[in-house]
C-alpha cells in the first residue's frame, strides 16, 4: 500500500511541476498585448494596426506618421513620407 501511496504522491508532485513550468513559459512566449512595440513614422513593418488604436482609430493621427488607409481599409506608406 506505500507502493501506492508513493506512486500516487510522485504523480501529484510530476504533474504541478509541469503546470508551474507551463505557466512561466506561456507568460514569456509572446503572449502579450501590452508589449505593443512602437510604431516607427513611415513604416509599417511589423506593425498590427489593430494593437495601436491611439495611431490607427485616428486619421489625422495616422496621417503625422505618413500612413494612409485605402479604399478597402488597409494601411499604407505615403509617397512622399520622410522621417523626421
Amino acid at each position: 500500500m506505500s507502493g501506492n501511496r508513493l506512486f500516487v504522491a510522485l504523480a501529484i508532485t510530476t504533474a504541478f511541476s509541469v503546470l508551474s513550468v507551463c505557466t512561466v513559459a506561456a507568460r514569456d512566449r509572446g503572449d502579450r498585448h501590452d508589449d505593443r512595440g512602437a510604431v516607427i513614422p513611415c513604416s509599417l513593418a511589423g506593425v498590427n494596426p489593430a494593437y495601436h488604436p491611439e495611431i490607427f482609430g485616428n486619421r489625422a493621427v495616422a496621417q503625422s506618421y505618413g500612413f494612409i488607409q485605402s479604399q478597402v481599409g488597409t494601411w499604407h506608406v505615403a509617397q512622399n513620407c520622410r522621417q523626421r
